[in-house]
């Protein structure tokens, strides 16, 4: 099943390298058990130590899980296997510059993405929207609430591009974002009447299917997000 170990890496990396490829390319599928450590320290002529280390790096990925007593098996691959560990790494990662950068790569993103959603999306899609945006509007709800309510709008929006790969790509940021969103939230005042206003923007740009327009309407919403960050950042010196 697995080749003894030549190339001149970590042995660590090369087994889980291996592995990983095996279990992407389908030789084992979803909840299948993996050879135990020794079964697998002997095909990759490898130490234990290094077989173990390879397997919690794959389990930290998401890939495979442990379970004591029965062995290592297959997880079944979402998109969460995916966003998890990069939301994760961002969130180590989350200080003054950081929040900027996560403002910015949004910024690059989202437009193209509204974009994308105005020539795209179906008529149910609207209907979500607009959903999303009355819940915003009417929520009396705490900062948290508020939060979340906004990133569903942007999280649709993302669906309604009819791409799939496009919610993966900014779920992990969006991940991220609630925690700021709410704070932004409980101390600008007019957040919550700009973000239903840009919100309405936006779809309306997209109803229309204006691409150009949706995502310029896009890019405004998100210049007055980061004048937002730039506030809270301000303010917590």
């Amino acid at each position: 099943m697995f080749k003894p170990i030549e190339e001149r890496l970590p042995i660590k990396a090369i087994i889980s390298k291996q592995i990983e490829e095996a279990i992407l390319s389908k030789q084992f599928l979803p909840d299948e058990k993996l050879p135990s450590e020794n079964e697998l320290a002997a095909q990759f002529s490898a130490s234990r130590t290094s077989v173990r280390e390879a397997i919690q790096n794959l389990a930290a990925q998401g890939l495979i899980r442990v379970e004591k007593g029965k062995g290592i098996f297959v997880n079944h691959i979402t998109s969460d296997t995916v966003v998890t560990p990069m939301a994760k790494y961002l969130r180590l990662k989350l200080d003054r510059n950081y929040v900027l950068d996560l403002v910015h790569a949004r910024q690059i993103l989202e437009p193209a993405i509204a974009r994308e959603a105005a020539l795209n999306h179906r008529e149910k899609d609207i209907e979500v929207l607009e959903n999303a945006l009355i819940k915003l509007e009417e929520s009396t709800g705490g900062y948290e609430e508020l939060a979340q309510l906004d990133m569903e709008f942007h999280q649709d929006l993302a669906r309604a591009t009819r791409n799939i790969v496009v919610p993966m790509l900014l779920k992990p940021i969006h991940a991220l974002l609630p925690d700021l969103k709410s704070t932004v939230y409980a101390n600008v005042d007019e957040a919550k009447e700009s973000a239903v206003l840009w919100h309405g923007k936006i779809l309306e740009e997209i109803k229309n299917r204006n691409g150009d327009g949706a995502a310029a309407k896009m890019l405004e919403h998100l210049k007055i997000a980061e004048r937002h960050a730039e506030m809270i950042l301000k303010k917590n010196k």
